[in-house]
């Protein structure tokens, strides 16, 4: 990765990923969404995350690029709610090298992806990520996001044995 600063319209270009950049998005995903990223994300990257997004939605599924190198990736979906008249854009993934996170790839990646999402007919675009992960909820909140909703994740381990109440062990 050369040291750059990806801050102007002629650095970088958006463009709709094919199938030649999964490995290099796959990797730039391993170095942005490791286990310290988010510990209790009920999605966790992998090669699936890639394959399914593109077979299912690849005109979301879009790459940031200076020359021959990939910056970063935007992953997304729309979602047609039973009953709703809206239809909804679910931006999955939004990933930039570590190295030039706050240099306007990101920003460059959610603007196209709302451009194409929008085009094609959504009226919200919704996004997760951890209550803790503060420069992700400072991006998004630049992008135009509020309305920010906390909610309760749960997990159960099936590996661990549990004590029965009412029963000394």
């Amino acid at each position: 990765m050369t040291d750059r600063h990806a801050d102007d319209e002629e650095t970088f270009r958006i463009r709709q990923m094919t199938i030649d950049d999964f490995p290099e998005v796959f990797h730039i995903g391993e170095e942005v969404f490791t286990a310290d990223y988010s510990q209790s994300l009920y999605r966790t990257w992998d090669e699936f995350e890639i394959t399914t997004l593109f077979n299912s939605d690849n005109e979301l599924c879009l790459v940031a690029e200076a020359g021959e190198e990939i910056l970063g990736f935007a992953l997304g979906t729309t979602v047609n709610k039973h009953n709703s008249p809206w239809k909804y854009g679910y931006l999955v993934w939004l990933g930039v090298h570590s190295g030039i996170q706050q240099g306007g790839v990101g920003s460059k990646l959610f603007k196209e992806i709302k451009r194409r999402m929008k085009e094609q007919g959504v009226r919200i675009i919704m996004i997760d990520t951890s209550a803790d992960n503060q420069p992700a909820i400072r991006f998004f909140q630049k992008q135009g996001f509020d309305d920010i909703q906390e909610h309760v994740y749960m997990s159960l381990n099936l590996t661990r044995k549990t004590k029965k109440k009412g029963k000394k062990p």
